[in-house]
């Protein structure tokens, strides 16, 4: 049954409402972490470099026509970079990748001093040991606030289903465990 007013979880907390349609941003960041999600490195080659980012914000779109969709921030330097190529990679990282995503995440420096990548032809870059490898093509772009969601067509994929995911859940990496 239904009642009026904020409802209180077993912990004592009381539901939040925004004000004038708005949060904090620390504590919107600690709801959005409640949510666990895959990391993916969102890369490829540009001028005979290869560029890339660690995008957590990775999810399945359509499967007719094989669509999927990561949410980019304004103010990513890499976007622009990765936004004017043809084909991009995207290898949804596995448990042992913390590294990885760290590095493809930096703000500076080489972020693929400590990656393991191959290109193809197209241009797309690779993780090895990604549990899953997507070739994309630019679907479609779509202002989101503070983001921007690209939705890529897939072109091409290889797939490792024995390889475990790594997921982020609460600012931190973790790996899945079996169901007891």
């Amino acid at each position: 049954m239904a009642r009026a007013g904020p409802s209180l979880r077993p912990a004592g907390v009381g539901v939040i409402s925004a004000v004038d349609g708005r949060f904090d941003s620390t504590l919107l960041r600690q709801a959005f972490g409640c949510f666990p999600s895959g990391v993916t490195a969102f890369c490829g080659m540009r001028d005979g470099v290869a560029e890339g980012m660690a995008a957590s914000s990775f999810t399945t779109v359509s499967l007719d026509p094989p669509l999927v969709s990561v949410c980019v921030a304004n103010t990513s330097s890499t976007w622009p970079k990765l936004a004017t190529l043809q084909r991009l990679g995207l290898s949804v990282l596995a448990d042992e990748h913390a590294v990885v995503a760290r590095s493809l995440s930096a703000k500076n420096g080489d972020r693929f001093r400590d990656v393991d990548w191959t290109a193809a032809d197209s241009g797309a870059v690779f993780v090895h040991g990604a549990t899953l490898w997507l070739e994309c093509a630019p679907f479609k772009r779509i202002e989101a606030g503070d983001h921007e969601i690209v939705v890529l067509q897939i072109t091409a994929l290889a797939v490792y289903p024995d390889v475990s995911p790594i997921v982020f859940h609460r600012s931190g990496f973790r790996e899945l465990l079996p169901a007891i």
